[in-house]
């Protein structure tokens, strides 16, 4: 849910910040106090477009940071917008695009009351509700939640078949051409015989070869002040170790000293040792320099054509294989592919018709149950409708259907896409009326309503506001409203007023309890002053909304 909204330099803002609480939230305030800016400034924090008009006047840049929280951490998003026009967005703190903030945006809040952000406005998401909605209903092999699964199955063993078949399906002379290609490659890649570990040794021993004559110069000095040369570590240490023991027989105190020593010096002639050996064995050997190189350029040129790892390397062969035992018996492998595509396709077109009828049955349900929450909503006239055609051999991972949700607001007029609906307040009651329906179904975290109260009063604004807490109850609803009815089943009540200091417009927000509340809902319920008869009528409306929501 939404934990902190702060907006800074958007159009009268000149700096807000909003801690909406779960359930269901009211912003309340005149006419021109900036109701809407708020739904304006988060819509433009997760990606819509932005307008120049936004920014505050004599402004540099506009900002709004939304934080979501998100179980045990929290989800920062910030967008900016300058005097030229420009946006810049951020996701916890990283640079982002704003593409990246929208597809955040349809993921985390769902706007309802303006023609963006709604995803019930798309054909797809519909059908994806749809689904939601009637997965569980039925015979249990009938269910769209078993059918729908089965055809994707079904959908995704077709297309894989077809590609088989587009692979099989060469002219003859393009298919010698592939088959002396990958006979090539794999003979290029059998001969080189690559060993596990090799390319790694090879590179190890390469600086020793290149650098033979040097390393011989180094292990003869060091041969020689270790052993050889005149006054070498040796000849030291078996002097000092001879006058060690002459204490010795004079003090045994030093014989430890004197077998130290002894050790010491078998040390140094072990390594004087190895040093003549690696001295002798240093020579330099072009040949063996050229058959490293050799080899190194070979594996570096079949990791750039087969992969980057040499692991990669042995898949490419085996795939290799693969595919030239497929190319030798193409033709009866045709064959065989071409039945098993048919079958595929019988049983995608029957799971696809099975889906449609389950799909038929549960949007006639929904049209039923959303038609009924309509008519609650000051809409009784209003007819919904779920449209689904099952478009034939236009199969995909969801089935053959497009599902569309249609709807006819007033007597007499035609089924219309709910994309078409004109009116704001009709749109958002619409969409209340199907949130409702598939608040089972729809677990967006984050749903905002605006205008959903336009043109209805009395019991279907009461009803409205009822709506939206049963809503709130597991999520987190924000609604604009000017009607006490539904301000008053708010959890969190905040009120959005304007102020006039040096010339300048300044909006402003307050989150309202207590008394502050009622004197809100008296004046949202009485006119422009909180009279005795509407702070009682208040108290009395308070009174009824914490009984309808409990």
């Amino acid at each position: 849910m939404i934990k902190r909204l702060t907006v800074r330099n958007f159009a009268v803002v000149d700096a807000l910040t909003l801690e909406p609480g779960p359930g269901l939230n009211a912003l309340t305030g005149e006419t021109g106090a900036g109701k809407p800016i708020v739904i304006e400034a988060l819509g433009f924090a997760l990606g819509a477009r932005a307008s120049g008009d936004w920014l505050r006047a004599g402004a540099q840049k506009l900002e709004v940071e939304a934080v979501f929280e998100q179980g045990e951490r929290e989800l920062v998003l910030r967008r900016e917008l300058d005097a030229e026009g420009r946006t810049r967005a951020w996701i916890d703190g990283k640079a982002s695009p704003v593409s990246a903030l929208a597809a955040l945006g349809d993921a985390l809040v769902d706007f309802h009351g303006q023609h963006e952000h709604q995803t019930l406005l798309r054909p797809a998401a519909q059908l994806e509700l749809l689904d939601a909605y009637g997965a569980d209903d039925g015979p249990k092999n009938a269910r769209i939640g078993v059918l729908r699964p089965q055809a994707e199955a079904a959908y995704r063993r077709y297309v894989e078949l077809g590609r088989q078949l587009e692979a099989l399906d060469l002219p003859e002379e393009e298919r010698a051409k592939r088959l002396d290609l990958c006979r090539f490659q794999v003979e290029e890649i059998e001969s080189a015989s690559l060993k596990a570990g090799e390319e790694e040794a090879l590179e190890a021993e390469l600086p020793r070869l290149k650098n033979a004559e040097k390393l011989a110069q180094l292990a003869t000095e060091a041969y020689g002040h270790l052993y050889e040369a005149e006054g070498s570590a040796q000849e030291r240490l078996l002097k000092a170790e001879r006058a060690l023991v002459e204490m010795g027989r004079l003090d045994p105190a030093a014989d430890e000293q004197a077998k130290s020593l002894a050790v010491a010096r078998a040390l140094v002639e072990e390594a004087a040792r190895r040093a003549g050996e690696y001295r002798d064995k240093a020579d330099m050997d072009p040949a063996e320099l050229d058959r490293v190189l050799g080899r190194l350029d070979k594996i570096a040129r079949l990791k750039k054509k087969h992969g980057a790892e040499p692991g990669k390397i042995s898949e490419a062969l085996e795939r290799l294989k693969h595919e030239l035992a497929w190319l030798e018996d193409a033709s009866g492998r045709a064959a065989q592919v071409q039945q098993e595509r048919e079958r595929a396709e019988a049983d995608l077109d029957r799971l696809c018709a099975a889906l449609h009828k389950a799909r038929m049955a549960a949007g006639a349900r929904l049209s039923t149950a959303a038609a009924a929450e309509l008519k609650g909503l000051g809409m009784p006239a209003a007819r919904l409708s779920v449209s689904v055609e099952l478009e034939e051999g236009a199969w995909g991972p969801s089935g053959a259907d497009r599902v569309e949700f249609l709807i006819a607001a007033n007597p007499g007029e035609s089924l219309k896409p709910l994309k078409s609906v004109a009116s704001g307040g009709e749109l958002s009651r619409a969409m209340l009326a199907l949130k409702t329906v598939l608040v089972k179904a729809d677990r967006g975290p984050v749903l905002v309503f605006d205008e959903v109260d336009a043109g209805v009063g009395g019991a279907v604004a009461r009803t409205v506001g009822e709506r939206l807490a049963a809503l709130g109850r597991g999520r987190q609803v924000l609604c604009v409203t000017h009607l006490a009815q539904v301000a008053g089943h708010a959890a969190r009540h905040f009120h959005i007023s304007k102020t006039v200091a040096g010339g300048r417009t300044r909006a402003q927000v307050e989150t309202l309890e207590g008394e502050k509340r009622l004197q809100a809902l008296a004046v949202m319920m009485g006119g422009r002053d909180a009279s005795a008869a509407s702070l009682r009528h208040a108290r009395e409306l308070l009174d009824a909304c914490k009984e309808a929501v409990r």
